[in-house]
């Protein structure tokens, strides 16, 4: 007993410790908060003046679909035969980014306002606030020249504050220590193409393969530090983040890759098709916030594992469909060539239909890849469970029965000890269905 009460206080006593470590106190809190509320009010400043230049930009005609958000002529005759005025498009399009605005600076400042001694808590909150600034860089950009510097230096901001909590995150350090040199080259990457985006360096091939490498980087380091570093609570926070910004941005990632590699192809002229595709993917990004705040705050409110479940499964099977049908589309247009005279309706049916016959059985097997890959214990406890419901069809002997039933629930729950007390039937009193008939 003495033994498991000194463990115990050791270990409350490292906890405490860390805990220490992380939050602020004294002037360096008063500094802190003092400087998020100064870096805030520009970002917000920024963001609500430029709303009247976008607004008008928005009215302005462009001449192909490759200047999105701008309509093009034959964008606006459309809007027209639909009853809608160019007025109503920019209203539409302007709602979405307030309402992506309010939901991230409402985030941000709730972090702020709950936890804002603590380190990282901190610097999720200016994230937050910083992001759409530096995600909507088409808004404040229609701001005068004289606003340019203030502009990039909130974009610079949030950029490196968003890249330094996925790199800090969750608990707090840079793990392994030579991460920290990364965050060095993602804090140059965003000097030179923020405020020298004309320089020769940040026109090499090199400089642009930084940020999807970096990115890749960042993914393995959460399975790093998942799998080998983080508690229990860490685990849950970083499933909480994790789904949240997958289901925020690799819809609209998605979205992105389909208008450059199809719509594109086949509507040419229609920037308005674009736009209205990404405002609503857009929509999407306010679950990141969410995520973050249930992550920071209430991580225990929900079971995230089954969100984390299905996202892995529709994300990997949008993937797969998505490379079948257009891998069908150009290769029955190489074989069929001569057939179809450069029309791809035939192949779009074709892999269409194909693609529609592939979503169960495909969605199946990523299901059970992902089950025995990452779930092994649930997944084993399944077919554990659905092996013993068939022996109860068949098996009448109670004492196989027994033994099969502390098998089961020592293999599924592998508890440190298990009995099982079988009541003797009350004689006095047989239960009325067990009764011989009169």
């Amino acid at each position: 007993m003495k033994l498991q009460q000194g463990t115990t206080s050791i270990v409350d006593h490292a906890k405490t410790s860390k805990d220490a470590e992380m939050r602020l106190q004294g002037g360096w809190l008063l500094i802190a908060r003092v400087a998020w509320v100064a870096v805030s009010l520009l970002a917000v400043g920024l963001f609500v003046a430029s709303l009247p230049s976008y607004f008008a930009s928005l009215h302005m005609l462009a001449k192909s679909s490759y200047f999105a958000p701008l309509l093009t002529s034959d964008d606006v005759h459309v809007l027209h035969r639909l009853g809608l005025s160019l007025d109503f498009y920019a209203w539409i399009n302007m709602s979405v980014y307030i309402i992506i605005f309010l939901v991230y600076v409402l985030g941000g400042l709730v972090l702020f306002l709950r936890k804002s001694d603590d380190r990282l808590a901190l610097l999720a909150s200016i994230s937050l606030v910083l992001f759409p600034v530096s995600f909507s860089t088409q808004i404040v950009g229609t701001l005068p020249a004289a606003w340019t510097l203030p502009v990039e230096v909130v974009e610079f901001l949030g950029n490196i504050s968003l890249g330094l909590f996925f790199f800090v995150f969750p608990g707090g350090r840079f793990v392994p220590r030579w991460t920290s040199l990364l965050m060095l080259v993602w804090i140059v990457y965003w000097t030179i193409s923020i405020f020298f985006p004309d320089s020769a360096l940040a026109l090499t091939w090199l400089f642009f393969a930084i940020l999807p490498g970096i990115t890749i980087c960042l993914i393995v380091l959460q399975v790093y530090r998942y799998r080998r570093v983080s508690t229990a609570i860490q685990r849950q926070q970083t499933k909480w983040v994790i789904a949240g910004f997958a289901l925020a941005f690799g819809p609209l990632t998605i979205s992105v890759l389909v208008e450059f590699g199809l719509l594109i192809q086949i509507f040419p002229t229609s920037s308005l098709l674009i736009t209205i595709i990404q405002l609503f993917f857009g929509l999407l990004l306010i679950l990141f916030p969410l995520s973050l705040g249930f992550a920071i705050l209430r991580y225990r409110l929900w079971d995230i594992d089954r969100l984390v479940n299905r996202t892995l499964v529709y994300g990997l099977l949008t993937v797969s469909l998505a490379l079948i049908y257009f891998g069908l589309i150009f290769a029955i247009q190489l074989l069929l060539r001569g057939i179809i005279n450069q029309n791809n309706d035939v192949a779009i049916v074709i892999s269409a239909l194909v693609s529609a016959t592939l979503f169960n059985p495909l969605r199946h097997r990523i299901q059970k890849i992902i089950d025995r890959r990452f779930y092994r214990r649930k997944y084993d406890a399944s077919k554990i469970v659905e092996a013993f419901s068939a022996t109860l069809h068949n098996e009448v002997d109670l004492n196989q029965l027994r033994e099969h039933l502390l098998t089961v629930v020592q293999d599924t729950m592998q508890p440190s000890h298990i009995s099982l007390w079988l009541r003797e039937p009350d004689r006095r009193h047989p239960r009325p269905d067990l009764m011989p008939p009169k």
